[in-house]
């Protein structure tokens, strides 16, 4: 919450009653997406942040798509074909499964290094490509 003195007060008040003269002002916001919870670990996709109990997990780009596309896709094989058009932007063929592999064992490794106890994995499905599961306890 914001705190305002007696001049910054009048000042804002300025600034609103401006803003409230023009109704199409409110097409410019943009729209906050909710924060995606599993376990203890929150994704919030409008700034590309995880979080685990209020500490940023730092994840490169890469890990970041790689994360949101199988959370999104949760319980479902995710194949290395759908992976790359997904997270590469398009199938490249020198791209090869390893590389997903490589992406794969680091968020792995920061996810798990965060939250040990998670109730969540990441699955290879050998040959096939990748799923995240959620553990039930």
């Amino acid at each position: 919450m914001l705190e305002f003195d007696e001049r910054e007060m009048n000042i804002f008040s300025e600034i609103m009653e401006v803003v409230g003269r023009y109704p199409n002002f409110k097409n410019y916001e943009l729209q906050v997406e909710p924060a995606l919870k599993i376990s203890d670990i929150e994704i919030y996709p409008d700034r590309r942040k995880i979080y685990r109990n209020r500490r940023e997990i730092n994840l490169t780009a890469k890990e970041y798509d790689l994360l949101c596309f199988l959370v999104a896709n949760k319980g479902r094989v995710m194949t290395y074909d759908q992976i790359y058009r997904k997270v590469w932007g398009d199938y490249v063929q020198d791209i090869e499964n390893n590389t997903i592999g490589f992406h794969i064992c680091n968020l792995r490794e920061k996810l798990f290094s965060a939250a040990p106890e998670a109730s969540f994995t990441i699955r290879c499905e050998r040959n096939v490509g990748y799923c995240f599961d959620i553990i039930s306890k």
